[in-house]
């Protein structure tokens, strides 16, 4: 049981890096996609292999979350993490990251907004994964996840701003 438990870890983990890599490799990837202002097809073809990523990391960060859940609960475990604010935190998060991909993807949020939340919403999703912030309630957490976000957003913004464009 305790090995089942590690393995579910390990890859609710492995999840939540996969995203938070994929997330940093597509922002990269976009900056030197739209560098010469449109995107190419092989540019494209890229974003959406970044996109797959993206779709694992969530799916294995879910699926393996949820199991972790059902296995505390059949072995009778003192804290069970459904009862948790970390918890319901990460699956808030995890649901609000999805609704931002698929509003980015059909352009109902604004392009530097979105990415900036889905660029400070992989890393808290990595953080809370790894135990490295302090506890917090909801709502501290949201606003922490919202003042993060800001600043991602102003950082992504002056980036985007400052990148090189080629000469035509």
């Amino acid at each position: 049981m305790e090995s089942l438990l590690i393995a579910l870890m390990c890859l609710q983990a492995l999840g939540a890096c996969l995203g938070a890599i994929a997330v940093v490799r597509g922002e990269l990837a976009y900056v030197h996609a739209s560098r010469d202002g449109a995107i190419d097809d092989a540019e494209a073809a890229h974003l959406r292999h970044i996109a797959q990523g993206l779709r694992y990391g969530m799916s294995l960060a879910l699926i393996s979350s949820l199991l972790l859940v059902v296995l505390a609960y059949f072995a009778d475990a003192r804290t069970q993490p459904a009862f948790m604010s970390s918890y319901w935190t990460f699956i808030s998060i995890s649901l609000l990251v999805t609704v931002d991909s698929w509003a980015l993807s059909r352009k109902r949020v604004s392009f530097a907004l979105g990415s900036a939340f889905l660029f400070a919403g992989w890393w808290f999703l990595v953080y809370l994964t790894f135990g490295l912030l302090p506890p917090l309630t909801f709502g501290a957490a949201a606003a922490v996840l919202v003042v993060v976000t800001t600043i991602f957003y102003a950082l992504l913004s002056r980036t985007r701003l400052l990148r090189p464009r080629s000469i035509a």
